[in-house]
């Protein structure tokens, strides 16, 4: 073989980024070896500068001319660097709010971190897999990883039993797509690259045959359990509740981010011949997702519970931008992907130091907070009402550009159950934050009576400060900066060949119909 076509045709400098992350994994695990417990906090800024490492790395492959690598099974095209970006930043929000918490817990740092960063490249590798093998594995480590970091402090019943679930109904939802893949493997003509499997689909000739029907159910429904959408999050209110709250963090950002990028690439390539089947399903799971979560969060006591059920009603919010289908659709989905990593994760590094100096997560213990704790009572009162879409803050921004993508798709009854359950959302997001900030000092709860004296100048909860400082002013600057930023989601998707063909393929398909 000739050696320089095999390197042309592998392409490695593709995965530089997850090259770095996989480094930093090794140099990790090899400091804690050798210098033992000593030096948890070194692991954590070491882990930390792997993943800005692959961050830079990302940004200056941007618009590459050659970006798929390992001969067609990774496409490190625009859309792949976004969403690979908006995983890698998860995680390293992730690691600054769990240094402090993994320490406390007793539980060793390095491997938590180890971990957390398999999850990752298993994020990033799906976000740009193009080839049902690399997909699968892919999916694997960042299921295996999620399940372990779920159940990572052993000593927990709950997070025990978190995780025993999550194992449980996450198996089963991989089995379900893995037989998915495994007929559409069969139906075109033994094909294991996405291009090649719709080319074999549409060469067979079975757009109405019962086994794309019953691949594209079960796709779709691998699909549904990874962003935590209706009616498949039974897994979801148990794992936030039990998991280590930096670990929900990660799973409400990283996974669903993961999940979404397969979505895309799987669906618009692989089943452009069926799309307004496809796209009536994602239809049904937006409704139940968005009616669902914002109802059932409304009667939620525990914060953990209230933010898992949010978290189903915004992936509802994110697929009106899969559904319509169009370049603003799914630039409106990544800007929202964006704005959600900020917000989402200040919310949960506030519920981290809350935890940490009360020991509980009900809703109620925040009763008078302000008085005690400014700045985390401001952290968690922009991260709410962003999540509730209350203007000028980014979330305001993100439901705009998905309602008005779905809009201009012809989405209206869709968009207007959208605005209404997200007014119904921001009843329980204010409410929060008027327990917080209105009560009286004489209806303090006897948490924050007893609240700890702040002190931010011990060393292992200055990561935890910066990881809010640095979430709170991005929340509040990405309204200021919506442009810009869904500049750039708009230019990921228009470089990106993969959906300008979908979208093609898409249009002869339905004048054929």
């Amino acid at each position: 073989m000739d050696f320089a076509n095999f390197a042309s045709q592998l392409n490695a400098g593709t995965i530089l980024p997850e090259g770095i992350v996989m480094i930093t994994l090794l140099g990790v695990l090899i400091v804690d070896l050798i210098l033992g417990r000593t030096s948890a906090r070194w692991i954590g800024y070491l882990a930390i500068l792997g993943l800005t490492a692959a961050i830079i790395a990302l940004y200056f492959q941007w618009d590459t001319t050659t970006p798929i690598a390992f001969t067609g099974s990774f496409n490190g095209d625009d859309l792949s660097i976004v969403f690979r970006g908006i995983i890698a930043l998860s995680a390293l929000v992730t690691i600054l709010m769990s240094i402090r918490y993994v320490e406390q817990s007793g539980t060793a740092l390095a491997e938590f971190i180890a971990i957390l960063m398999t999850a990752t490249l298993g994020g990033m590798f799906l976000s740009g897999a193009n080839e049902l093998v690399m997909i699968f594995i892919s999916l694997e480590a960042l299921s295996i990883s999620s399940y372990l970091l779920t159940g990572y402090t052993k000593r927990d019943s709950r997070s025990n039993e978190a995780a025993l679930k999550y194992l449980l109904i996450g198996a089963s939802s991989t089995a379900v797509f893995l037989y998915g893949v495994s007929l559409l493997y069969g139906l075109s003509g033994g094909q294991t690259e996405l291009s090649a499997i719709a080319q074999g689909i549409a060469k067979a000739d079975v757009s109405q045959s019962l086994g794309l029907v019953i691949a594209l159910v079960f796709v779709i429904a691998g699909i549904g359990f990874k962003i935590s959408a209706a009616p498949f999050h039974q897994w979801t209110p148990d794992v936030y509740e039990g998991a280590p709250t930096p670990v929900i963090a990660f799973l409400s950002v990283g996974s669903k981010t993961a999940g979404f990028a397969l979505a895309i690439r799987l669906l618009t390539t692989v089943f452009p011949i069926v799309a307004d089947e496809w796209r009536f399903v994602f239809t049904a799971l937006a409704v139940l997702s968005m009616v669902l979560g914002n109802i059932v969060a409304l009667a939620q006591t525990s914060m953990k519970r209230m933010l898992a059920y949010s978290s189903i009603a915004q992936a509802g919010f994110v697929m009106i931008g899969l559904i319509a289908g169009t370049d603003a659709g799914y630039s409106s989905m990544i800007f929202y992907l964006l704005v959600y990593l900020f917000m989402n994760l200040c919310g949960f590094t506030c519920v981290v130091l809350f935890s940490l100096r009360t020991g509980t997560d009900q809703i109620s213990e925040y009763s008078g907070l302000y008085q005690k704790d400014p700045l985390l009572t401001l952290g968690l009162s922009i991260s709410l009402l962003s999540l509730g879409g209350i203007p000028p803050l980014a979330g305001f921004f993100g439901k705009i550009y998905l309602f008005w993508a779905g809009w201009q798709a012809g989405l209206y009854w869709l968009v207007l159950l959208g605005l209404i359950t997200s007014v119904v959302s921001i009843y329980y997001y204010i409410r929060v934050v008027k327990m917080m900030v209105v009560k009286e000092p004489q209806e303090m709860s006897e948490v924050v009576k007893n609240y700890p004296q702040v002190r931010w100048d011990l060393p292992g909860l200055r990561p935890l400060q910066v990881g809010l400082i640095v979430t709170l002013i991005a929340t509040t600057i990405s309204g200021i900066l919506s442009n810009p930023l869904f500049t750039l989601a708009n230019n990921s998707v228009t470089n990106t060949p993969m959906l300008q063909a979908a979208k093609v393929a898409s249009t002869q398909v339905t004048g054929n119909r």
